[in-house]
This record gives structure tokens, sequence and C-alpha cells, in this order.
């Protein structure tokens, strides 16, 4: 497979800062076609970027708030109505969260941006996604679900304690993860591939932005952890290296890991399907 052609298209949400930016310059870099859907803007002074945008090798589609239906809805709209296809799907938006808060819908902001959210975008943009010959989706998920203790649709929607981290951000990438698995054989129908993968420890702190990390976890990251390019590797190489045959699974590393609470995934599939059928498409 020749990687740089670009007749390959990938819609990356989040691309405009860490991981998912860092993601967008390589692909951009090879060639690829990039949609983006973000819900901030692109560093202003980054040329690469900005050549990519007024060529419409990037194209991008603005969402303030991804937990907010209503704007969703008319963003990916935008989408199906402009791209003929997608290659692959990078669902990564997201991010810890200082504190407890709650959706227009009421549930859970970690729960509802990373695990819903991700699914409507996969529903909505299904099509696309078969128009494509690579036709696969890559969740970003995180090895923070080692630290789940207790998984249930009432803990990830309204959570009764709150903990920075390892409490409703990895309960969510961990749920992101199960329904990853359970959807993976309706998805093999339309010879579409699911993966979810750990991009690792990445510094990824940005001024101004008060992150849901844990104090200690702050100054370790600015110290020790690489820059998001380590990220967007492993997300690349989880779409398109030696694991790209395979769907339904969890990558760690770079190599497939048991998911904790597997007989929960059916359950966060139905639960986020309904989500999907009885409140977004209504």
């Amino acid at each position: 497979m020749n990687r740089s052609q670009p007749k390959y298209t990938a819609l990356i949400t989040g691309a405009n800062a860490g991981i998912g930016l860092e993601l967008a310059r390589k692909l951009l870099a090879e060639g690829w076609q990039v949609v983006a859907l973000n819900r901030s803007e692109f560093p202003a002074d980054d040329a690469s970027i900005e050549k990519a945008r007024k060529s419409s090798q990037l194209r991008i589609y603005k969402v303030t708030d991804l937990a907010d239906y209503g704007g969703l809805r008319r963003a990916l709209q935008q989408i199906k109505s402009n791209e003929h296809q997608i290659d692959i799907l990078f669902n990564n938006a997201g991010g810890s969260f200082p504190e407890l808060s709650y959706s227009k819908q009421g549930r859970e902001k970690h729960y509802e941006v990373m695990t819903v959210v991700p699914y409507i975008v996969l529903m909505e943009l299904k099509e696309l996604l078969k128009n494509g010959s690579l036709k696969t989706v890559i969740n970003t998920s995180t090895s923070a679900i080692k630290f789940t203790k207790e998984l249930s649709i009432e803990i990830l929607e309204r959570p009764k304690t709150f903990r920075k981290l390892i409490g409703p951000y990895a309960t969510s990438k961990l749920a992101l993860s199960l329904w990853s698995q359970a959807i993976a054989p309706q998805l093999a129908k339309d010879d579409i591939k699911i993966r979810s993968v750990d991009p690792g420890g990445n510094n990824t702190l940005r001024k101004g932005k008060n992150s849901g990390l844990p104090l200690l976890v702050k100054p370790l990251m600015k110290l020790f952890f690489p820059p998001p390019t380590k990220g967007a590797s492993l997300l690349y190489e989880g779409a398109l290296g030696k694991q790209r045959t395979k769907s339904g699974v969890f990558l760690l590393k770079g190599q497939v890991a048991e998911l904790k609470f597997q007989n929960q995934a059916q359950h966060v599939l139905d639960r986020v399907k309904a989500i999907y059928e009885h409140e977004f498409l209504q």
C-alpha cells in the first residue's frame, strides 16, 4: 500500500491541538486529504496547516460543543453534504475535565463526549466510510482504563464520585473500547474494521487550559512524557500497521490487549445506540 497517495481521506475529530494536530500534520505531509471536526481553531502560526487549508487538502468543520446535539448535527450534515468518502475515521476528540459536569442531555460530560459522541459520528458518517477504500475506524482510548474498579450504565451516566483521570475519564474510555469491541461483527457486514487504541502518555499540556489531570501528574508530564507526535504515531500505526486486519480489538503499545468488564460491552453498545436513535435522530 502506498500510504502517501492523495486518494486517501482521513477524518479527525479534535485535530486542532495535541495528538490530533500532530496526526493531521503527519497525514497532510504524506499527501492525505484531511477532514477536521474541531471545537477550536488551528494554531494561527502553523504555515503547513494554513497551506493545506488554502489548497483544500485540509477541510475544517466547526462545532462549538460536541455534546450539543444541535451543533453536532449541523456539522455532520455539512460533512455529509460536502465530502464523498472517508478512508479512516479517527474519533480522537476529548480530554479530561477538571470537575464533574453534565451535558445538556443530563449525562456526565466525559461519557457524553468520549463514549456517546464517537458512536454518533460513526453512525452518521458510515456511508462515507463505505465509499472509502480502507474502511477503518480508530477510537482513541487510554491505558488509564486499568484503574476502573466497577462499571455500569448508571456509573457512566451519573457517577456518584469524581476523581481526575482515573474516574469518569477512564470509565468513559473503557466504555468506548467496549462498544468498539461489541459493534465489530455488525460493521464487518460492510467491510468496516474498528479498533480502539491507547496513544500512550503524551505531554499535551496547554497554557491557559485547565486540564483534568491530578496535581502530581502535571510536573511529571512536563518532565518525562514524550511530545504528542508519539501518540499520533501510535494512532497511525493502529490504523495502518501490523494490526490493520483485526477488528474489535484494543491496542496497547501496538499489541492486542484484554479489556476489563467485557460482559458489559453489549450493554454499553445498546445504550449508546438507544441514545443515538431516540435522542440524536429525534
